[in-house]
């Protein structure tokens, strides 16, 4: 082994991914089923107009990119937003930053297993979803627990065929756009428009990911920015072309209804072959998706562990691989969890809600060290400074009111949760840091079963799932949490 795979970070992670590692980890953080599902219902919202809906959502979510570059190579310590965020202010924002990004990632990493075993589901219907779904967290578990390098490795080979296949789907529904009339812009209803950018900006979360692991690339003045930037960029265009072939070749007011409208795009213009090929393309989407997010969320859960959060044996790091191991299984656990509850609306809701406070908080990060610490070295600055961490702020917020407004009730519920963790976590007295840790086990148990009793065809009935699910791991931690001296 060379000595530069041997060189580590203070924190004892590899400095492994290079440029080609990050940029695909950026570009598969993003790349989800997503685009393949939701395409359908946000041209329905802004018609062909859709094509300016999306690039639309990849400049807003580029001001909060060129934040995140600034900042990664200017702070390559682990943990992404939550590292900015504690450097920036430390205490409670930095505690809630770092709680959102570490459920955010787990959520999202559940909803691309799920839709993953549904993607299976097309050629193997008598299967078992939840339990392909966990066996697949299992896989990519072992995966990121044998070395990021490994990981991101995996992470460039499934970009490069899942890219070469969209590039064959662009490519030959182009080739029929003349037999279905082609393209033409309609005049966009400005609501309509609106709606659709808050929809589908979806697509481009997970791209933070390389941010996330910047503990480990190499040469992060450089690689961090040049790789953010690129997949930013490259997001952009290509979901614009995807969208300008798909609703040239079939009617918005068509694809509106239509699961997959991509897979019926394919199937229309190029027969059973053509949706065989998408559909092999979303199964490596919501793959690629579920790798980022597991290596996501277990930095943060390193980080949280290291600055005294979460339990320390939570930071230890495996001796062969360099890896946060035990960050990494009992993320997954809980990721596997979620996956088993088959809750995906409320799973995708928390997703949604966490990114974009995350977005806000590494926006706020940066203008305060631009100010506070003006001599900190930085590689790289952002462009057009303040109004694009401004900009990222403000469109980030105005998403918010346009998600539904459980994604609001959710987002409420997890602050306060997050609250009481912290207050346990920091309170001095082991006895009543155990005392509550007991009760948001309690409640952790009791939540499922007024769930079950109320009926899944509430709104409260997904509140209830999620909360208990994050009141057990509130509990879990404080139980298990050695008292200070």
């Amino acid at each position: 082994m060379s000595v530069e795979r041997q060189i580590l970070d203070k924190s004892g992670l590899r400095r492994e991914l290079g440029l080609l590692h990050a940029t695909m980890l950026g570009i598969g953080g993003a790349i989800s089923a997503g685009v393949f599902v939701m395409l359908g219902h946000a041209a329905a919202l802004a018609g062909t107009a859709i094509v300016i809906a999306l690039p639309l959502c990849g400049i807003i979510n580029l001001f909060t990119m060129c934040s995140y570059a600034e900042l990664g190579a200017a702070i390559p310590s682990a943990g992404g937003e939550y590292t900015f965020a504690k450097i920036a202010y430390g205490g409670f924002v930095s505690f809630l930053t770092g709680w959102f990004e570490w459920i955010s990632n787990m959520f999202f990493a559940a909803l691309s297993a799920v839709g993953f075993a549904y993607m299976v589901s097309y050629f193997l219907p008598a299967i078992n979803i939840p339990l392909i779904a966990i066996l697949t967290i299992i896989i990519f578990t072992v995966i990121n627990i044998r070395g990021v390098k490994e990981a991101g490795t995996v992470e460039v080979a499934m970009m490069v065929v899942l890219i070469a296949m969209l590039i064959i789907y662009i490519g030959s529904v182009s080739l029929n756009i003349p037999q279905t009339g082609g393209f033409q812009l309609s005049v966009p209803d400005l609501r309509g428009l609106v709606e659709a950018t808050a929809y589908i900006f979806v697509v481009y979360l997970g791209a933070e990911a390389i941010a996330v692991a910047q503990a480990e690339v190499k040469n992060p003045g450089k690689t961090i920015p040049r790789a953010i930037m690129l997949s930013a960029v490259f997001l952009i265009i290509f979901y614009t072309l995807i969208a300008y072939v798909t609703v040239s070749a079939v009617s918005p007011s068509v694809l509106g209804d239509k699961p997959s409208p991509l897979t019926f795009v394919a199937e229309q213009t190029l027969g059973t072959a053509g949706a065989i090929l998408v559909m092999i393309a979303g199964t490596i989407a919501a793959l690629s998706t579920l790798n980022t997010s597991i290596m996501a969320q277990s930095r943060v859960t390193y980080a949280l562990s290291r600055d005294g959060y979460f339990p320390k044996v939570l930071s230890k790091v495996h001796g062969r691989f360099g890896t946060p191991h035990l960050a990494v299984i009992v993320g997954s656990i809980f990721t596997a969890a979620l996956a088993a509850t088959g809750v995906i609306n409320f799973v995708g809701y928390a997703s949604d809600f966490g990114f974009i406070i995350g977005f806000c908080f590494v926006n706020l990060s940066l203008m305060k060290l631009r100010r506070e610490k003006p001599h900190l070295e930085r590689p790289f600055k952002v462009p057009l400074y303040p109004f694009t961490p401004i900009a990222g702020i403000v469109t980030s917020l105005m998403l918010l009111v346009f998600i539904d407004v459980g994604v609001l009730v959710l987002g409420a519920e997890l602050i306060v949760l997050a609250l009481l963790a912290y207050y346990v976590k920091m309170i001095g007295h082991y006895r009543i840091r155990i005392a509550l840790g007991g009760m948001s086990l309690g409640m952790g148990g009791l939540t499922p079963l007024l769930a079950y009793l109320i009926g899944t065809g509430s709104i409260l009935f997904y509140i209830l799932i999620i909360v208990g699910i994050v009141s057990i791991i509130a509990g879990v931690l404080n139980v298990t949490a050695k008292p200070r001296d």
